[in-house]
């Protein structure tokens, strides 16, 4: 397996590569991997010849400093892991200066408002900082798939619309949301969790598939007040946001419609850890 740790390192090499037809997958993560990229790593081997993997926590997407001095840093765990996947896989692990030369901001992007719609609420800046990384990451690597798992769903719209506004010739996939087997949807977060909320947190996914199936015979808004209620009820977690809305536009659904794809999402914290999740209604 080869590690590389400087964009010009990697860019001959797949320079190279390409010359030869060779075919790129590319999974970008912030590391601390676990079996959900596992899943994402091994769907791009099956339709590509090599995987480019890049571990690098951004922190242009963090409107939280204290959440990116404690987001989970083990390259050389994640290293060994892979190793144990395929020895077509290429590691790229840059430094902050290697991707943004002295000048860690964001760039502004328009996402034709879907940047605007439930994350975008409440983390201000969050999505200029995934679009500048993501697109970034893109230039250097040059795949020609990228896979990307659906649990950050509103993200996947997002970076489908940045390679089709900025025509970068890659093709975005989506990828089911990979679970433990409680259900809990896996993060690289999780191993933050204390025992109680550990416990607690498949209650999330528990929460998910009951109004999966009260949206069936209930208006989205009687779903959204008994999913909100459940969660006052429970002691070791606080609900940020449930909202079930159009997967096209990403707004909250106000009457249902018989055409119209809809999907509930949720943020909520456990301790101070933050975890999301979603599921398709219909």
């Amino acid at each position: 397996m080869i590690v590389c740790t400087n964009k010009s390192e990697i860019q001959d090499l797949i320079t190279k590569e390409k010359a030869k037809g060779t075919t790129f997958g590319f999974v970008p993560t912030m590391g601390a991997l676990h079996n959900g990229h596992m899943s994402l790593v091994k769907r791009a081997l099956q339709e590509n010849d090599f995987c480019v993997v890049s571990i690098f926590v951004n922190p242009t997407q963090f409107d939280n400093e204290e959440d990116l001095k404690k987001y989970p840093r083990t390259l050389e765990r994640d290293v060994e892991l892979l190793k144990t996947v395929s020895n077509k896989i290429i590691v790229y692990a840059p430094s902050v200066d290697d991707i943004y030369e002295g000048n860690t901001k964001s760039e502004h992007f328009s996402f034709d408002g879907l940047e605007f719609e439930m994350e975008g609420k409440f983390r201000q800046g969050h999505f200029d900082g995934v679009g500048t990384i993501v697109k970034r990451l893109f230039e250097i690597v040059t795949p020609d798939i990228a896979y990307f798992g659906e649990k950050d769903f509103q993200q996947l719209a997002i970076i489908k619309k940045l390679a089709q506004k900025y025509n970068i010739p890659v093709t975005v996939k989506g990828c089911e949301i990979f679970r433990e087997e409680n259900g809990l949807a896996y993060s690289s977060r999780n191993e933050r969790l204390k025992p109680d909320y550990k416990k607690a947190a498949p209650f999330i996914f528990e929460t998910l598939t009951t109004a999966k199936e009260k949206f069936g015979t209930k208006s989205a808004k009687e779903v959204t007040e008994w999913v909100e209620k459940q969660f006052a009820k429970n002691k070791f977690l606080e609900l940020e946001y449930f909202i079930i809305a159009d997967i096209s536009t990403l707004k909250t659904v106000k009457r249902k419609s018989k055409s119209k794809t809809y999907r509930a999402f949720v943020a909520a914290y456990a301790d101070d850890i933050r975890l999301i999740d979603n599921l398709a209604l219909n």
